[in-house]
């Protein structure tokens, strides 16, 4: 069975340009203070850059800006942080499985972070109950937390319990890291605004949400659709009614705003994703938020 890393590793480079993966290496790079004063390697500028750390000599030679990389002079830590409940499972926006853009997401900045030096670890979890996964920062590591999330998310998996899991990283987590939270559309209630309040004092958060399926039909036949949180259906002729599509879209647009400016409100960058495509550039996109906030 071909390793999860290897196809996070070639999605990265199928589904991103070589620039766009420079952007993201460098907005990561970016975020983190501190460094010592050993070379590493040379990359391209990216906006983000120390000034300072251009090599001027190279890019005199190479015709075009070149920055010094450092070996980072302490590990920082971060935590992959996995809603594997079964409604990862379901379909998401751009007709693949939540699942594996959760995959995929997690892998593709848990790989760049141990390119930095940086360990990574996992607290997954469901209604069930929440587990972590210790850190590290090799690939045999990595693969070892992807295969985690993909075998604890499946249809027959519990419910999703956020809050639960959030609530394990605020108790279990007491070294500050960088929180990578992987999670479906979520209503940002008073319970987890306070939650949110204690662990955004404690740590750095990025949130990503994997984007809900379309649940009405836009043209040509519906078919029945299955609620797997739920467990339960969505007729047809439901989806087909016009006048239910037009407050679905408007329910649906007002909640995905609702917890964008929530999130924002408490510091939190975020970033919605509905393909495995769109992993690369939304996660830099997130990062360069993150990084501009801490201005």
């Amino acid at each position: 069975m071909p390793g999860l890393l290897l196809r996070v590793r070639t999605k990265m480079s199928l589904f991103a340009h070589r620039r766009t993966l420079d952007l993201l290496e460098g907005g990561y790079a970016s975020v983190h203070h501190g460094r010592s004063h050993d070379f590493d390697d040379l990359r391209a500028y990216v906006p983000g850059d120390e000034v300072r750390d251009i090599d001027w000599k190279a890019t005199a030679r190479h015709g075009e800006p070149l920055v010094k990389r450092y070996i980072a002079s302490r590990r920082r830590h971060l935590v992959l942080v996995v809603d594997t409940g079964r409604n990862m499972a379901a379909t998401a926006a751009g007709g693949e499985t939540k699942k594996d853009i959760a995959v995929m997401a997690a892998g593709a900045l848990g790989y760049i972070a141990a390119q930095h030096g940086d360990v990574v670890s996992l607290v997954a979890g469901d209604e069930s109950g929440t587990r972590a996964y210790p850190a590290g920062s090799t690939d045999a590591h990595l693969e070892m937390l992807l295969r985690r999330v993909d075998e604890r998310v499946s249809l027959e998996a519990p419910r999703s319990d956020l809050h639960g899991v959030l609530s394990w990283v605020a108790r279990g987590v007491r070294r500050r890291s960088m929180l990578l939270v992987v999670a479906d559309d979520v209503v940002v209630d008073e319970v987890l605004e306070k939650l949110l309040r204690r662990l955004r004092a404690q740590h750095e958060i990025l949130w990503l949400t994997v984007g809900d399926a379309d649940l009405m039909s836009r043209a040509g036949h519906a078919r029945d659709l299955y609620d797997v949180q739920e467990a339960s259906g969505l007729p047809a002729y439901l989806r087909e009614n016009g006048a239910l599509r037009v407050a679905f879209d408007a329910s649906s647009e007002r909640r995905v705003g609702d917890a964008e400016r929530q999130l924002q409100a408490l510091g939190i960058s975020s970033q919605r994703l509905t393909a495995q495509s769109q992993v690369v550039p939304g996660l830099s996109a997130l990062i360069e938020k993150h990084r501009r906030a801490r201005r």
